[in-house]
């Protein structure tokens, strides 16, 4: 029997958010058994990129980064973020290790070639769509009681790094060690759980398919920023892990939120 291993993403909204940055840290800091933290931090990148006078832009949820976005991301992911999180879970108790996927080779991607996205070629820059994720370097992390606390960074093992998206490093790390763990993916936001209406908190979707999530995107009950984020989602579930929540990041026993399968 495979022991428990749950991964918790947590989003930039929540980062930003102390109140509730508080309560979810505690909440992970108790979950019983081995654990990892994946985090975004997508608005703080947004508003230092805004005091150095970068501009943002985003398509379909994504980040399209140059150059001097690269930096910032990297500045901001990779040090501010991640390592004010690893310094909070250590007064937690907790023994995190702060990691990139250029660590110890833990997280390996391409980057992504231009694509067409409504009719027209989108280069996204240096963004990595990831390729490979090495649940051995991992799992000996775990087992010696260490929690990694995932950046959403990569490498292309050229010397690059690249931005990666938070949901698809959660996802592809769930993934990998499914077949290691018994794997429960949590995906924390600043909602309760994938809403039918944006404008109503308490209009959570309980369940979703791949038929149901076809059937929302077609009729635009789900766009924007969510659509990466379940189809993640779903990738993860038809890989092997056991059961993938999307729930609010105060919220972390599973209780609540929406189930995907």
């Amino acid at each position: 029997m495979k022991e428990k291993l749950t991964i918790v993403k947590v989003g930039g909204a929540v980062v930003e958010d102390e109140l509730q940055l508080s309560q979810l840290l505690k909440d992970f800091s108790a979950i019983e058994g081995r654990k990892v933290l994946v985090h975004g931090g997508g608005r703080k990148a947004t508003k230092m990129a805004e005091r150095l006078g970068i501009e943002t832009k985003m398509i379909e949820g994504r980040r399209v980064t140059d150059a001097a976005m690269l930096e910032v991301v990297t500045m901001v992911y990779g040090g501010l973020v991640n390592k004010n999180l690893v310094a909070r879970l250590q007064a937690h108790g907790v023994n995190a290790l702060g990691l990139t996927g250029a660590d110890a080779n833990i997280i390996q991607s391409h980057k992504r070639p231009p694509r067409m996205v409504n009719g027209a070629a989108v280069d996204y820059g240096f963004v990595g769509d990831v390729d490979t994720v090495s649940n051995v370097t991992l799992s000996r992390l775990i087992e010696t009681g260490i929690t990694p606390v995932i950046a959403p960074l990569t490498h292309d093992a050229e010397g690059h790094i690249l931005n990666t998206n938070a949901d698809t490093m959660a996802s592809e790390t769930a993934k990998a060690l499914a077949s290691v763990y018994d794997v429960t993916l949590i995906f924390s936001f600043e909602k309760k759980g994938v809403l039918s209406n944006p404008d109503d908190d308490d209009s959570v979707i309980p369940v979703i398919t791949h038929a149901d999530f076809e059937r929302y995107k077609a009729d635009g009950t789900i766009s924007g920023g969510m659509l990466p984020k379940i189809d993640n989602a779903l990738k993860a579930v038809d890989a092997g892990v056991g059961k993938v929540i999307i729930t609010l990041a105060t919220a972390l026993d599973g209780s609540q939120g929406t189930v995907i399968k």
